[in-house]
């Protein structure tokens, strides 16, 4: 492996770490942020404060009526918003920088003219993450890393801050240039943090992984996870870094970290280690 790699996993993955990754430094997430943020949903639904198929203008009042569409929409990438926010260019050195507070409501007063597909048509969408991540913010009064604390971190008996947006600077594991400074990263800690700006160590993110995915310590995986036959799976990508995280019913289970964005060849290495 050409670039720092970290490998965790279970039922015949066997565990490596090479070319200065680390287990004990915060590593971006990317889209697996997305999990945690639709686990907070689903927890969120059991306790009976939202509802899977509450309709969004219900929840957000800068939202026009006859959207036609729910909050399991917006979870199942099936609300009609694109990839990216409206200005946003995923070429561009930081795509998110210009997507505040302020846009985000231009988009939920906007919505007719932003959503680009009809409702019920699969098109992933950070953007639809984004609206998500207000949804449950607004619903509970709370900001995002409380509820990350509360309602995911908490219960799979990890602590306070061990996912977050914010990572102490000194425990940041980053990519280099050729002259060995450090790399700019994306601005994902505006409302765009629910759709991929969280961090943790891999031992906090294989621990997610078990807990959510294995274990099911939270009940049923999150409509945020992908289905393919008994397995569950997400991957996640930032200007620097990939992620990819996987579980099996057999109790076969993955987490690849590479500081390297190409999240298609992550991906691939990722699948290759669960097949050995």
């Amino acid at each position: 492996m050409s670039v720092p790699t970290c490998v965790l996993g279970g039922r015949g993955v066997q565990n490596h770490v090479s070319r200065g990754h680390s287990l004990n430094h915060f590593v971006e997430l990317g889209s697996l942020s997305k999990v945690v943020t639709g686990t907070i949903l689903t927890q969120l639904v059991t306790v009976g404060v939202l509802n899977l198929d509450d309709p969004l203008e219900a929840r957000l009042a800068d939202v026009p009526e006859n959207t036609g569409v729910t909050l399991r929409n917006l979870a199942e990438h099936t609300s009609g918003l694109p990839r990216l926010p409206p200005h946003a260019h995923g070429s561009t050195a930081d795509p998110y920088v210009s997507f505040t507070e302020t846009a985000l409501r231009e988009v939920l007063r906007n919505w007719h003219a932003t959503a680009t597909g009809p409702v019920g048509k699969e098109e992933y969408s950070n953007l639809g993450y984004a609206v998500l991540g207000h949804v449950l913010t607004t619903a509970t009064g709370r900001p995002f890393q409380q509820l990350t604390d509360d309602y995911v971190l908490a219960p799979l008996g990890l602590p306070p801050g061990a996912v977050t947006a914010l990572p102490p600077p000194e425990r940041r594991l980053v990519a280099h240039g050729f002259l060995g400074r450090p790399r700019p990263h994306w601005t994902l800690t505006g409302p765009i943090l629910p759709a991929g700006g969280l961090w943790a160590t891999p031992g906090t993110a294989a621990r997610l992984v078990v807990g959510l995915a294995v274990d099911r310590v939270l009940g049923e995986p999150a409509p945020t996870w992908v289905r393919s036959g008994s397995a569950l799976w997400h991957n996640g990508a930032t200007r620097t870094a990939s992620a990819f995280a996987a579980a099996h019913e057999d109790g076969r289970w993955i987490f690849l970290h590479r500081l390297h964005r190409n999240h298609r060849r992550t991906t691939r290495l990722a699948l290759q280690k669960l097949k050995t």
